[in-house]
C-alpha cells in the first residue's frame, strides 16, 4: 500500500484548513491592514475565488500565479487556488520583464492574480505567454492599465452550486525560489509532505497528528498566540510561517507596508499584542530593538522572536537582551528544497521556543536537527558525530518530487544514494558536532577559493558584524591575478562610528584563520539586502569586481606557507 493511500491520503493543505476552521469558525485568523477575518470568513472568501477560477476553466492540477505583496488577498487567493484543485505558483513582485516571463512560462501558469500596480509588467510579455489564459486583478490605489477581472467582482459573481474537487495528500505544492545564480526554480512538493517537513506545528515530544481529526482537536486546545508575520509571502519563510499558524488554529498578523519601518513595526505589534515575531535576520533585529530601547514598555506581550534567513548576531542579540532579559530569540534554519530543519537559540536564558522550530535559513551557527537531518560526504555517506570532514548537509524522507520543468537540477540536487535512500540537497555545508549538532558553515556556491584555501562567507560576515562600529555586512569574492579570488568585504558602519580597513582586519585577524581575513574592504552607505532581507551577493560582487582597493599593506602573503 502507497504512503499516500494509507496515512496520507486527507492531509492536503485546503482539506487542512477546512479541518482547522470547522473546528474554531469564529476565532481571528488573520489581521492585514485593514482587514480582519475570522476563519470562517477566510474560508468563504477563498471559496468564492474557487469556485470562480473552477468558472474560468481552471482545472485540477492547474497552475496559477500570485503576484502581490503581503495582504489578505494573497491568502485568499493561495487557500481558494488549492480549494480550486489548482496549484498556487509565488512570483516574487521584484522580478524585472525577463525574470517574470521565465517563472510565467517555466509554471505553465494558466491564471494570474496580481495587483494593479505590478499586473503592468506583465502586459507586456502576455504575447510571450500562450497558457496564461486568465488574469484576475486586486485593486491597490494605482491607475488599472492591464486587462483582466477584478478580483472583489470576481469573487461576488461567483456562483455558490458551483462543484469543487476533491483535493488529498499527493496534489501539489510549488515554491519558487531564487537562488544566487540563474533563473527561479520551481520547487515541486506533495502537500502532505510539505505539510509534514515545513507546515506541522506541535509540542516537543508530541507525535505527528495521524487525522483530520486530531488536527482539528489540537487547535481548539492550542494558546491564543499571535504571530507578526515580517517576511513576504512570496518566500518560503513568510509564506511557510504564516500557513503554519493558519494550520493550527492561531491567529495570523500581517505587516503589509511597502518598506519596512521599525516604528510602524513595533506599533502594529503593540496594537495586536503579538506574541512571536518573525523576521530576517540583523537588517531587521537590530532597529527594531533599538526603537524597543527606546520604548521599553512597548510591546508587553512580545516574548519570542525567531529569525530566519540569516542569524542573529551576538551583538544584536544582546540589545535585545538589554530591553527585556527573557525574550526567547532562536534562529531556524531549513530551506525550499528541505523544509525546516532545525533551530539554534545561541545558549542564552530565555524560556524555550514553545513549538517546533519554523521557517527559514541561518548560517555560521550549531544547530539541532531533526533525525532525517544529515551531513554527507562526497558519496552520499553520513559523517558521523565529531567528524572533522565538511559535507553537505541533506534531508531525507519527506522532500520535494523534484524541480518542476528541470530534470538536469532535479538529479543534482536531489540525488539517490547507494542503498537507494533519495536525498535533497541543501546547497549548504556544514561539519557534524560531537554532540550531534550541525555547524553550519554556509552556501556551497557562495564560497570562497583563495590560494587553494575554501572560505565560506557567512563565517566571516559573522565575525565582521560582531564589531560594535558595524551596522552590516557582506563578504564576496573579487577576481584576483594570484590568488584566483579574494576575501572581499562591504560594510556599513553604525551611526556616528568610525572604522578604518586595517582596525577592522585586526579585529579579524585574532578571530579567524589569517587566509579569511578580508584583503579588501570597502565602506559603503548601506549594503543592500533582497526583499526577504538577505544579503544581496549579486550586487555586492558587481561592486566588488569594479572596485579596486590598495589598502592592503601589512597582509600577509596567503601563498607563502
Amino acid at each position: 500500500m502507497s504512503i499516500s493511500a494509507s496515512q496520507d491520503a486527507p492531509f492536503s493543505l485546503s482539506r487542512l484548513f477546512a479541518a482547522v476552521t470547522d473546528a474554531v469558525p469564529d476565532r481571528a485568523a488573520l489581521v492585514a491592514g485593514p482587514r480582519r477575518l475570522t476563519y470562517r470568513a477566510l474560508r468563504e472568501r477563498s471559496l468564492r475565488l474557487a469556485r470562480h477560477l473552477r468558472e474560468a476553466g481552471v482545472r485540477h492540477g492547474e497552475h496559477v500565479a500570485i503576484l502581490s505583496f503581503n495582504r489578505a488577498e494573497w491568502l485568499e487567493s493561495f487557500l481558494g487556488i488549492l480549494f480550486a484543485g489548482a496549484v498556487p505558483v509565488n512570483v516574487n513582485y521584484r522580478y524585472v520583464a525577463g525574470e517574470l516571463r521565465h517563472v510565467l512560462a517555466d509554471s505553465h501558469a494558466v491564471a494570474l492574480i496580481a495587483e494593479d500596480s505590478l499586473a503592468g509588467k506583465v502586459t507586456a510579455i502576455r504575447p510571450d505567454l500562450p497558457r496564461l489564459r486568465h488574469v484576475i486583478l486586486v485593486e491597490d490605489g494605482s491607475a488599472r492599465e492591464a486587462v483582466g477581472v477584478d478580483y472583489e467582482r470576481a469573487l461576488a459573481s461567483a456562483s455558490g452550486d458551483t462543484p469543487l474537487p476533491s483535493t488529498d495528500g499527493d496534489d501539489h505544492y510549488l515554491l519558487y525560489t531564487g537562488g544566487t545564480t540563474g533563473y527561479p526554480k520551481g520547487v515541486l512538493w506533495r502537500q502532505a509532505d510539505v505539510f509534514r517537513a515545513a507546515l506541522e506545528r506541535r509540542s516537543p515530544g508530541a507525535p505527528r497528528a495521524r487525522t483530520l481529526d486530531e488536527v482539528a482537536e489540537r487547535a481548539t486546545r492550542l494558546s491564543p498566540q499571535r504571530m507578526l508575520v515580517l517576511g513576504p509571502l512570496m518566500h518560503a519563510a513568510g509564506q511557510w510561517n504564516a500557513l503554519s499558524m493558519l494550520l493550527c488554529g492561531r491567529q495570523l498578523v500581517l505587516y503589509t507596508d511597502r518598506s519596512f519601518r521599525p516604528d510602524r513595526v513595533l506599533e502594529l505589534a503593540h496594537r495586536e499584542e503579538v506574541h512571536v515575531l518573525q523576521l530576517v535576520g540583523d537588517a531587521m533585529a537590530r532597529p527594531l530593538a533599538r526603537h524597543l530601547l527606546t520604548e521599553p514598555g512597548s510591546c508587553p506581550r512580545l516574548t519570542s522572536v525567531f529569525s530566519g534567513g540569516t542569524p542573529l548576531t551576538p551583538a544584536v542579540r544582546a540589545l535585545w537582551r538589554a530591553w527585556r532579559e527573557d525574550v526567547s530569540l532562536a534562529d531556524s534554519y531549513g530551506g525550499s528544497e528541505t523544509g525546516v530543519c532545525g533551530s539554534a537559540t545561541g545558549g542564552e536564558q530565555g524560556s524555550a521556543p514553545p513549538e517546533e522550530t519554523l521557517a527559514g535559513s541561518a548560517e555560521n551557527r550549531s544547530f539541532t536537527m531533526g533525525g532525517s537531518i544529515a551531513v554527507l560526504d562526497d558519496s552520499l555517506r553520513r559523517l558521523p558525530p565529531g567528524s572533522p570532514e565538511v559535507g553537505r548537509i541533506a534531508r531525507t524522507g519527506r522532500i520535494p518530487l523534484g524541480y518542476y520543468n528541470d530534470p538536469i537540477a532535479t538529479t543534482r540536487t536531489f540525488p539517490t544514494d547507494g542503498e537507494g535512500r533519495r536525498w535533497a540537497l541543501s546547497g549548504d555545508f556544514g561539519l557534524r558536532a560531537a554532540d550531534g549538532s550541525t555547524v553550519l558553515l554556509g552556501r556551497g556556491n557562495a564560497v570562497i577559493n583563495t590560494a587553494g584555501e575554501k572560505v565560506y562567507p557567512e563565517e566571516v560576515e559573522a565575525v565582521i558584524k560582531a564589531h560594535p562600529a558595524v551596522e552590516d555586512a557582506i563578504v564576496v569574492p573579487a577576481p584576483d591575478e594570484r590568488l584566483g579570488q579574494r576575501v572581499t568585504a562591504l560594510v556599513s558602519l553604525a551611526p556616528n562610528a568610525r572604522l578604518e580597513a586595517p582596525e577592522l582586519r585586526a579585529y579579524c585577524r585574532v578571530r579567524l584563520a589569517g587566509f579569511k581575513v578580508p584583503r579588501t574592504v570597502h565602506f559603503v552607505d548601506r549594503v543592500r539586502r533582497t526583499a526577504v532581507g538577505k544579503q544581496d551577493y549579486r550586487w555586492a560582487k558587481s561592486v566588488a569586481s569594479r572596485k579596486v582597493d590598495r589598502s592592503e599593506e601589512g597582509l600577509p602573503d596567503p601563498l607563502a606557507l
